[in-house]
């Protein structure tokens, strides 16, 4: 008797593989264009972000095709088996709502905790990443070593471990690094004045203000990546 080891599905590949099953079975036409974001989450019961996940990755595995600004449409129809190619890692979303539930208190801790050459360390890097703003091909070294500053300014290794852990994740996702670079296409970049307010609170010593800074700062990212024009 041989068994089949049972494996968690992320939630955006369930999403993805039910639509690829209906296009393989000609529910859904080749050529057609797909329902909106929304009227899919309501369909399928799910957020906007994990259809947008499950978009990107049906395009990875040449089902359909996104045009920026006009919709997502059917390329052609899948394979035999039906279902995506591979794993294809955390989605974007899920890292980010990981992120806005650890980093809050990982600033807070480090309002307390920071000194002098920690905060020269992230003035540096917001004078970085203003730089990096403007390069056409931008890439996010500066805001990765942001963060990772003052998970490291809270003196807490497991949070440091696990926002390291957070940042390896987005980095090695293949739908997390389609899904940015798509953005970075788009000129989507780190805002400035976030990481701004977030230093200012740094500054003053305020737990709560800091929390309060990268809460606002992460839930902007996640609000303005669910509007992008990209789908």
């Amino acid at each position: 008797m041989e068994f089949q080891t049972v494996k968690q599905q992320r939630l955006y590949m369930q999403v993805a593989e039910q639509i690829i099953g209906m296009i393989g079975k000609g529910t859904i036409d080749v050529g057609a264009r797909l329902p909106s974001e929304r009227d899919l989450a309501e369909k399928l019961g799910v957020s906007r972000p994990t259809i947008r996940e499950a978009m990107i990755a049906m395009e990875i595995s040449g089902v359909v095709e996104i045009r920026s600004g006009s919709g997502v449409y059917v390329t052609r129809k899948p394979g035999r088996q039906g279902s995506l190619p591979r794993e294809l890692g955390a989605g974007p979303f899920e890292i980010l709502e990981a992120r806005l539930a650890l980093e809050g208190e990982t600033a807070a801790l480090a309002a307390e905790r920071i000194g002098k050459q920690g905060l020269q360390k992230l003035k540096d890097l917001l004078a970085e990443m203003a730089r990096e703003n403007q390069q056409e091909s931008a890439h996010e070294d500066a805001d990765e070593q942001f963060h990772r500053v003052i998970a490291e300014a809270s003196e807490n290794s497991v949070l440091l471990s696990a926002v390291e852990w957070l940042w390896t994740l987005r980095n090695e996702s293949e739908i997390s690094q389609m899904f940015h670079q798509r953005l970075r296409n788009e000129g989507v970049r780190p805002i400035i004045e976030d990481h701004q307010a977030i230093y200012d609170a740094l500054c003053e010593g305020s737990a709560s203000k800091a929390r309060k800074a990268m809460h606002k700062h992460l839930r902007r990212v996640i609000k303005s990546q669910i509007s992008a024009k990209s789908t």
